[in-house]
C-alpha cells in the first residue's frame, strides 16, 4: 500500500495534465495531411518534369532531321528523303510532296516524329532546289 502511494506521488503532479486521445488523434492527422500533400506535389513536379524532358527530345530530333534533309542533295523526284538515328522508343518517317500549281524545284517534306508508334510531333518545312 505504501508503494502506491508513492507511485501517485510520482506520477501525479497537481494542475497539470496531459493530452487527450482526441488531441493526439488530431495532431496525426494534421500531420498525415501535410505528408500526403508534399508527396501529391513532389509526384505532380516528377511528371511535369518527364513531360517537359520528352518535349524537348521531340523538338530537338525533329530540328535535327529537317537540318538533315536540308543538307541533303535535291533529289526531284523523291518521296521521302533519310532519316536520322534515334533512340530506342523513338522512330521519325518522312514523306515528301511537291507543292501544287508550282515549278517542280520545291518540295513539301513533312516529318513525323514518333514513340511507341504514337505520332507527338509533326513538322513542315519545304525544300528547294538551289
Amino acid at each position: 500500500m505504501m508503494f502506491t502511494g508513492i507511485l501517485k506521488k510520482l506520477t501525479w503532479k497537481g494542475g497539470e495534465s496531459g493530452i487527450t486521445l482526441l488531441e493526439a488523434l488530431v495532431t496525426i492527422g494534421i500531420l498525415g495531411g501535410c505528408v500526403l500533400t508534399l508527396i501529391f506535389g513532389m509526384s505532380g513536379g516528377a511528371l511535369a518534369v518527364k513531360e517537359n524532358r520528352q518535349e524537348v527530345t521531340l523538338q530537338n530530333l525533329a530540328r535535327t532531321q529537317m537540318e538533315y534533309i536540308k543538307s541533303c542533295a535535291y533529289s526531284v523526284n523523291a518521296t521521302t528523303y533519310p532519316t536520322i538515328s534515334v533512340p530506342d522508343t523513338y522512330s521519325i518517317s518522312v514523306k515528301v510532296t511537291s507543292v501544287p500549281n508550282t515549278n517542280t524545284d520545291i518540295q513539301k517534306v513533312t516529318a513525323n516524329v514518333s514513340r511507341d508508334g504514337i505520332v507527338l510531333m509533326t513538322v513542315t518545312d519545304y525544300k528547294v532546289n538551289r
